[in-house]
This record gives C-alpha cells, sequence and structure tokens, in this order.
C-alpha cells in the first residue's frame, strides 16, 4: 500500500488558472514553468514518481515543491529562494570608476597598473571600504 502524500496539493480554480496561463505563455524562466508544471500535475492526483517522470524532474524535486506550496503557497512554490553569497562590492557606479581608473596612466613610479594598485586607489579614493586583487581582476575580465 503506497504511503500517503505528506503534502496534498489542491488548487483553487483561480490558482488553476493561473498556473495553466504561467505554464503556457511561455515568458517565464524554465525552472518556474517546471514548477507550475508539477503543481497542476500534482494537483490532478497523480503520484510524485509520475509527475516527476512527466516534468523531467527527480522525486525529491516534487516533493520540495509541493512542501513549498503548502506552506507558503503557488507564489512561494514557483519562484527560487534567495541564494545566499556575498553582497557584491562594486556596484555600477563602482565599475565605472575602476574601468576609467584601470585606463588612465598609472601613478608615478610605476611602469603599469597592477589589481593590487587598483584595489589600493579604489579604497583610497573611498569607493569601497576594501576590496581584494582578485575582485578588481574580476570586475575587469567581465567588462573587456
Amino acid at each position: 500500500m503506497p504511503k500517503p502524500k505528506q503534502y496534498e496539493v489542491v488548487l483553487t480554480d483561480d490558482e488553476r488558472a493561473q498556473l495553466v496561463a504561467f505554464t503556457t505563455k511561455g515568458s517565464a524562466a524554465a525552472r518556474e514553468v517546471r514548477r507550475g508544471r508539477i503543481l497542476l500535475l500534482a494537483a490532478d492526483g497523480r503520484r510524485e514518481r509520475d509527475v516527476a517522470d512527466a516534468v523531467g524532474c527527480c522525486v525529491g524535486t516534487v516533493a520540495r515543491v509541493r512542501r513549498r506550496w503548502a506552506e507558503a503557497g503557488v507564489d512561494a512554490a514557483l519562484q527560487d529562494r534567495p541564494r545566499p553569497g556575498a553582497v557584491r562590492l562594486l556596484d555600477g557606479k563602482g565599475e565605472a570608476v575602476l574601468v576609467a581608473l584601470a585606463c588612465t596612466d598609472p601613478p608615478a613610479g610605476e611602469a603599469c597598473w597592477t589589481m593590487q594598485l587598483l584595489a589600493d586607489r579604489l579604497v583610497a579614493l573611498d569607493i569601497v571600504e576594501h576590496i581584494s586583487d582578485e575582485t578588481v581582476r574580476r570586475t575587469l575580465k567581465k567588462t573587456r
């Protein structure tokens, strides 16, 4: 005998219409569309394994989407959660200053700008409190 579903998905008519429109209009991210399809299939009473096979994901993904729907609703189940990570040190203005600085003549006594010299200058100009030479390198590489 199969074990009962821990999070039964029961959609209102409005939620179902919203999900059908969301999954068929094609302007959302693929992950979000997949989650919408998971909710629609789960609401039809299909087993997690069948839903996973139908949308091309693993059973754990189906279980997580169902749990997020039960805990926080349709919108929370569709959208990505915020991901951990450090806050960006350089915003658009800071990047522009860095690129402009790298295009100027190097300081007196230096043959060329080094990543560490650029990092030190950004700190001296009060663009950032601290920044590593590696962050400067990655930022310049990105703006190439």
